[in-house]
């Protein structure tokens, strides 16, 4: 066949040449199959390395831990837990924007809480009219610690999950082709937001646009990106409902993948005891079964 001819011209050139026929490996003595160069390497590492629903349910366990469990304990073990996971996945520096971006909300809970607390009358500080209290500045504290605990979770979640793995392994469980599409969506939006918003800014510069200076300048170089970041997201609809439709969406009957989610026995217990051990712990914190400081 014209075809086979031609694959086999190719192969012969692409010997002749030095060069490697396009064939999938098929390595001897039963060795496991070499993924191509396409395809995307899993994640390497202690805690890299495991399942992304594992990740997930670490992560929503460490969220509720921090605002589920009263007082101190909660947060703090959150913090310690996180760190650690932190330093062994080696993202610690790249937690740094996730820290700052909680700043804007610490600031209103350390303002509300420390001078609007209701029923405190252990003044500390008698600003004007408003008297800051040492009942709202200790609630204050443990709120906070408490945002950045699920801040911190949330960042080592991102920082080690590709966010294509955990649409396929979600999948893979059983989770429906429309509500993968809504959780990638969602998680997806934010970054692609401020990578466009970065992008037309950059234009703008380059047509000459002045987006910096005071910040009276700098809203008014806003605005002129509002029209193309709406046009932006309509576009990227319909680009992802066509990509959708070409990649068999809407077709029945599973898929498979090129490379497989790495998951263990271990690992499947070790969800199923953090899951169910976080829910226990603030159900036995909230009905005072166990007290902790």
């Amino acid at each position: 066949m014209p075809g086979s001819r031609w694959a086999s011209d190719w192969s012969r050139r692409a010997r002749r040449d030095g060069e490697a026929p396009l064939t999938p490996a098929e390595p001897a003595g039963g060795a496991a199959p070499v993924l191509p160069d396409f395809v995307v390497r899993p994640e390497a590492g202690a805690y890299r390395g495991l399942n992304p629903t594992t990740k997930l349910v670490v992560a929503f366990s460490l969220a509720l831990v921090a605002f589920g469990v009263r007082g101190w304990t909660g947060p703090l073990a959150v913090l310690v837990v996180v760190a650690a996971t932190a330093a062994i996945a080696g993202v610690t520096r790249q937690m740094r924007p996730f820290v700052l971006a909680t700043i804007p909300l610490i600031a209103s809970i350390l303002l509300i809480n420390i001078f609007f607390f209701p029923g405190a009358h252990d003044v500390l500080v008698q600003v004007g009219p408003f008297a800051a209290t040492g009942s709202g500045l200790t609630a204050a504290l443990q709120a906070a610690l408490r945002v950045v605990a699920f801040a911190l979770s949330v960042a080592v979640f991102s920082l080690t999950t590709a966010t294509d793995d955990l649409l396929v392994d979600l999948e893979h469980r059983g989770v429906g082709r429309r509500g993968v599409f809504v959780i990638g969506s969602a998680i997806r939006t934010i970054p692609r937001m401020a990578e466009r918003a970065g992008e037309i800014v950059e234009s703008q510069r380059a047509r000459a646009l002045d987006t910096e200076g005071s910040p009276l300048r700098r809203i008014r170089g806003v605005l002129p990106l509002a029209g193309p970041m709406i046009l932006g997201a309509l576009t990227d609809v319909d680009e992802r409902t066509m990509a959708l439709e070409a990649r068999a969406f809407s077709a029945t009957g599973r898929r498979t993948t090129l490379r497989p989610i790495p998951d263990s026995p271990t690992q499947r217990v070790v969800r199923w005891v953090v899951g169910l051990g976080s829910i226990a712990l603030v159900v036995a914190t909230v009905a005072g079964v166990l007290d902790l400081p």
